[in-house]
């Protein structure tokens, strides 16, 4: 079994741009609920498809924290893109193999 943190590691892999975004497809659930101050979605389908519309482009992260339990893992990091550093955690909850919701807290406001 694959365990969660190592799931949310991948997807950070495919966000970040270290693998290609079509590899973050069969790390997420079909009906993955994603929740974050910028976006939410309700599927998979329709947060990759927010993605490709507007790809995370030259953005950058350093792990500071990791925490996990049996069904998900929270990974606490400095974002960086140019001109903007902030603190984010992300929540990834696991079901089977795959992440079904995510949960993205951080201060928006630094994107104004």
């Amino acid at each position: 079994m694959t365990k969660p943190t190592e799931l949310a590691k991948s997807y950070m892999k495919s966000f970040f741009g270290n693998e290609p975004l079509e590899n973050m497809e069969p790390l997420l659930a079909d009906n993955l609920i994603f929740d974050g101050p910028l976006h939410k979605s309700s599927s998979a389908k329709e947060y990759l498809d927010a993605l490709r519309k507007n790809p995370p482009i030259d953005v950058h992260y350093v792990l500071e924290e990791v925490y996990e339990n049996q069904n998900s893992a929270c990974l606490v990091y400095i974002f960086s893109k140019a001109g903007i550093q902030t603190r984010m955690a992300q929540i990834f909850e696991v079901e089977g193999e795959k992440i079904c919701k995510i949960k993205l807290v951080f201060d928006a406001s630094v994107f104004r």
